[in-house]
């Protein structure tokens, strides 16, 4: 199936009520207590937002080392959400490679952190 049935109509209204940002990883670390291998990261979205944490299972193309500095995107108005012993406050975004792990979507250029977008 394709086309609206297959993945439902948004509205721009719908898309408008996202808030997705561009952030500035600080810090990330592994979070073996995660069902599935994943990694916690800190973001720095500017002052607007501020600094937010959120689980990313991403540990087959990215290590903590390699993440800090690094820009991503990341949706700021979900709900936070409990993930074991550690709150995820935003949702960062990425792209399932062909054997289905994460990459993740980032700006093609620098941006300042809190940049929405547009």
């Amino acid at each position: 199936m394709s086309g609206p049935e297959a993945t439902g109509t948004a509205s721009i209204e719908d898309f408008l009520r996202l808030d997705i940002r561009a952030g500035r990883v600080v810090a990330a670390a592994p979070f073996p207590e995660a069902r599935k291998p994943a990694l916690k990261l800190t973001i720095d979205f500017g002052e607007d937002v501020g600094v937010k944490r959120s689980s990313a299972q991403i540990t087959q193309h990215y290590a903590p080392d390699a993440l800090v500095g690094r820009m991503v995107a990341a949706v700021v108005n979900f709900p936070p959400r409990q993930i074991g012993p550690f709150l995820s406050e935003v949702l960062v975004l990425g792209f399932a490679d062909a054997d289905g792990h994460i990459r993740l979507v980032v700006p093609d250029g620098e941006v300042v952190p809190g940049a929405r977008l547009s």
